[in-house]
């Protein structure tokens, strides 16, 4: 960790503008401190900045070998429709991206969160934009089973290219 860059919070957050600089600051240390794995989930992703360029730079920056990256949504075109920077990353970076979907799942029910083997980000009322952060290993297992049953439930989905005719 750089000096200039503060540990991650732990703890209750509040608001859609705080929740949203914790997904920045999140990327931002998955790309500083090199995690291997990632797993982003939320119904639409309509709320993350995963557009902006800081957001798009810190994907860059942490993409590497040996690296995985996990996509969980109920669907994707809100992500199409708003973010093209991260769409462009997807598309680059394919081959450590794996996008799933869960049409059936409703959208209060799955999961708005981030989840790494070090520190997790749930946004448990995303209307209200309020959650948790935390680096509690109960926390961060309780979180990765939600999402792995989740995860058994989806289908691939949001393909890198698509084919025409």
């Amino acid at each position: 960790m750089t000096a200039d860059a503060a540990p991650l919070p732990e703890g209750r957050f509040e608001g859609r503008e705080a929740f949203r600089q914790l997904v920045r600051d999140a990327l931002a240390a998955a790309a500083r401190e090199g995690w291997r794995e990632i797993i982003l989930c939320d119904a639409e992703f309509a709320d993350w900045p995963l557009g902006e360029r800081a957001v798009a730079e810190s994907l860059q920056q942490w993409s590497a070998s040996g690296r995985k990256c996990t996509l969980l949504a109920r669907r994707w075109d809100e992500v199409v429709r708003r973010h093209a920077r991260f769409v462009t990353w997807r598309r680059q970076w394919s081959h450590i991206v794996e996008a799933r979907a869960c049409p059936s799942a409703d959208e209060l029910e799955l999961p708005s969160a981030i989840w790494t083997p070090s520190w997790v980000m749930e946004r448990r009322d995303p209307e209200r934009c309020n959650g948790y952060t935390g680096r509690e290993p109960e926390r961060r297992l309780a979180l990765r089973e939600r999402l792995r049953e989740w995860l058994q439930r989806s289908s691939p989905s949001f393909p890198a290219t698509t084919l025409g005719l």
